[in-house]
């Protein structure tokens, strides 16, 4: 561990440099170094004594003289150092269970945690103080309802993102905009959530302990971020401030069971939301136990169509019908350029037996290619009107196979729907297991 403190205002006092030269071998495991001579002597403030009392803890003599005159100074910051530095030397079974009560104090839902019982919690979750310094955090943060806080979905976000995007059960891939109907996205989005939980849960219970080959309780790491033990320890030595506020206990828990956290942390963290947990997953049961609706109305070809289980609403099928079949066919009118065409040949034929001038036999034929001409144009308008037909009809009978179609897969997610509870009940029956068994101590 890098304890460093040449950089600061009082790197030239003698408690400062001693607490550099100790601390840095008790990282290394190396012997510590004796006091110095004038160190026994000094008055002023708990750090002289508290590194007094450390040096005789890690090299096996009695150290309760020092302590008691440090004590005397600042019971809580004495208490505070001393475990952070025992844990930061590997040595964090030395500690005594008074020690670590007067050092972490109390925690309240309302009010903030302080970075020296963050720093405490922390190394107690990594294992510094072995199964006890862990049980005892425990015990501080059960003591403490979180479970009051009257958002569940604010821990079920925090321990399993929700991904917003609808997801379209087996039984609707070929109606995905029947799936986008809320009240059947909630029970397969609920379902989805809670497997998701139920996963999280079961990787953050699984983490097991590591431990050197006597068994000792783990050394803190030597590169700790800011606001970490190491940290907190520096900043004790060099001003004894620590007191200043953080983040509320229910920040650091929800910090702690996002995803990418600390698993230990996590641990810990779930054990104490555990209530708060289950309510969450018990909402997602109940969501995924919803009926389905009696009645849908879904778009069809871009009409309207109710839908209930029985078939296709025929009231709504038959308006569907009209309109469809009235938007399918266009508007043409009566045949006028056939019927001119029809009346100009007339009226060439009669002028041709009226009027001597006129020639008979070519007025005949020009009146012959008009009727032709006429008859083309109605031979070409029945077969569109026969096109338009054909084309209504089939569009009239995608619309019936596609109500039919609509009806059997509401008929199949209703199957799926019963399966999806069962399956929502076992996840709630295996993430209550999983929440009462807790985290290991050790």
């Amino acid at each position: 561990m890098s304890t460093d403190l040449t950089a600061t205002p009082q790197a030239g006092a003698e408690p400062h440099r001693y607490a550099d030269a100790l601390l840095a071998a008790l990282s290394t495991e190396a012997p510590p170094p004796p006091p110095p001579p004038g160190l026994a002597e000094a008055t002023a403030g708990w750090l002289p004594p508290a590194l007094e009392a450390l040096s005789a803890l890690v090299r096996g003599e009695d150290a309760l003289e020092p302590l008691g005159r440090a004590a005397q100074h600042d019971g809580r910051r004495t208490a505070l150092f001393l475990c952070l530095a025992l844990a930061a030397a590997g040595q964090g079974d030395r500690i005594h269970a008074s020690w670590f009560g007067t050092a972490f104090g109390d925690l309240s839902t309302d009010g903030p945690v302080t970075p020296g019982q963050r720093a405490l919690w922390l190394a107690a979750a990594r294992g510094a103080y072995g199964p006890a310094g862990k049980i005892f955090v425990l015990r501080k943060l059960d003591a403490v309802s979180v479970s009051e806080t009257p958002d569940p979905a604010r821990w079920l976000r925090a321990l399993a993102p929700d991904e917003p995007s609808i997801v379209v059960p087996p039984s609707l891939t070929d109606f995905p905009e029947i799936a986008q109907l809320p009240e059947l996205a909630r029970p397969v989005h609920a379902a989805i959530q809670l497997s998701r939980l139920r996963g999280r849960c079961v990787e953050i219970t699984s983490v097991r302990e590591d431990h050197d080959s006597a068994g000792r309780p783990s050394r803190l790491s030597a590169q700790d971020p800011e606001g970490e033990p190491a940290t907190v320890l520096r900043r004790l030595i060099v001003s004894g401030e620590v007191d200043e506020p953080a983040h509320s206990l229910a920040d650091y828990l929800l910090a702690d069971l996002r995803p990418g956290s600390d698993p230990r942390l996590a641990a810990i963290a779930l054990h104490v939301a555990a209530p708060t947990v289950r309510s969450a997953a018990e909402n997602l049961v109940r969501a995924t136990q919803s009926a389905p609706p009696a009645t849908v109305t879904i778009s069809l070809l871009g009409h309207d169509v109710v839908l209930h289980p029985e078939g296709p609403d025929p009231a709504s099928l038959s308006a569907a019908e009209k309109q469809l079949a009235s938007e399918s066919v266009p508007a043409r009118g009566l045949p006028w350029p056939a019927y001119t065409l029809f009346a100009l040949g007339a009226v060439l034929v009669c002028a041709a037996f009226l009027v001597p001038a006129l020639p008979a036999l070519p007025s005949v034929a020009v009146a012959l290619l008009l009727s032709a001409a006429g008859a083309y144009l109605l031979w070409q308008r029945r077969a569109r009107e026969q096109e338009d037909a054909d084309y209504v009809a089939a569009q009239l009978s995608e619309l019936r196979e596609l109500a039919d179609g609509a009806v059997w897969a509401l008929h199949e997610y209703a199957r799926e729907a019963d399966k999806r509870a069962q399956t929502a009940a076992s996840d709630l029956t295996e993430l209550t297991r999983l929440l009462r068994r807790g985290p290991r101590a050790g």
